[in-house]
């Protein structure tokens, strides 16, 4: 069983401790929108939309959670408020994309070479993520190659090699202001000789004119499509969680940029906004595939929805 397999105690601990300020806040926000309740009213469910709103779960999604809740109420008539925390995890499970990833991550490495493009804006954990994420494909026994394609910053390439001598992964490099097409050319090239199982391609961490961006990532995809048709097989956007509807803009502006089809949500640990990973999922309809949950290699974890729901919501 690989690190990334089935969720064991260990990685349980793990989820509940980087989740701990969010709940903390979340129940703490619940126990008041239904303080001196015993059935779930008008009241409960006005007072419940303020709480998922400031939660940082969104607007919309928020707004769909109510009009649900209203619904069963209005079927059932009477429940009781103690009723409310598993009414909120059928919901918030319901809306969330995916079921739970119970296999290990390498069973979803369907192609060969896997390659995964990633995109993101600087300071959101974007080179600690591809670090991590390599560290755990070679413990599983994959090889990786590095393509370190984020030519705008010294330090970025810098970053990179640390992370590949760290971990053991191969790295791909042209230096600062190189281009970053032609370094993804060169990764994809190289993971082809040595016969490489999985590429990690970074990409500059900046959000710029949208049209720029948007050349600049096809460009990217078109030289590596000369090489592996088909590639990228994954553009993995991350996000951090602790900024909150800042990561719902960033989505929104990478989205329109590229075709992302799957998120990573960084330092869940260090805020009480984690109820951004709802809100991501269901308004963007891409799937969120990692949590980073703490420091520690093992902390960027495979997201599983019903683990995320339970330990949030228990």
């Amino acid at each position: 069983m690989g690190i990334f397999g089935f969720f064991n105690k260990e990685k349980k601990e793990r989820l509940n401790k980087g989740l701990f300020s969010t709940k903390q806040s979340f129940f703490s926000k619940l126990s008041n929108a239904i303080l001196g309740k015993a059935t779930i009213d008008d009241e409960v469910l006005e007072n419940l939309e303020e709480t998922l709103i400031t939660s940082d779960i969104g607007v919309d999604t928020s707004l769909k959670i109510i009009e649900r809740l209203k619904k069963r109420v209005s079927q059932q008539r009477s429940i009781q408020t103690s009723e409310l925390q598993q009414l909120l995890k059928d919901e918030i499970s319901n809306m969330l994309l995916g079921e739970g990833r119970e296999s290990e991550i390498t069973d979803q490495l369907d192609k060969k070479p896997y390659v995964i493009m990633v995109v993101g804006v600087n300071g959101v954990g974007k080179t600690t993520t591809i670090g991590k994420l390599s560290h755990q494909f070679i413990a599983a026994g994959k090889s990786v190659v590095i393509g370190a394609a984020d030519t705008f910053r010294a330090a970025a390439v810098d970053q990179i090699k640390i992370w590949c001598e760290r971990t053991g992964a191969s790295l791909v490099s042209q230096g600062m202001n190189a281009d970053p097409a032609s370094v993804a050319f060169d990764t994809v090239s190289s993971a082809l000789a040595k016969d490489a199982d999985v590429v990690i391609i970074d990409t500059a961490g900046r959000l710029h004119n949208k049209v720029n961006l948007m050349n600049e990532l096809t460009k990217i995809k078109k030289v590596m499509q000369k090489k592996i048709p088909g590639a990228p097989h994954e553009v993995l956007l991350v996000l951090d969680a602790s900024t909150g509807q800042n990561a719902v803009e960033q989505c929104k502006q990478f989205s329109a940029a590229t075709e992302v089809n799957a998120l990573a949500l960084t330092k869940l640990d260090g805020t009480a906004k984690g109820g951004v990973v709802i809100g991501l999922s269901d308004s963007f309809q891409i799937p969120v595939k990692y949590i980073g949950v703490g420091e520690q290699m093992e902390d960027l974890q495979l997201f599983d929805k019903k683990e995320f729901v339970d330990s949030l919501l228990s």
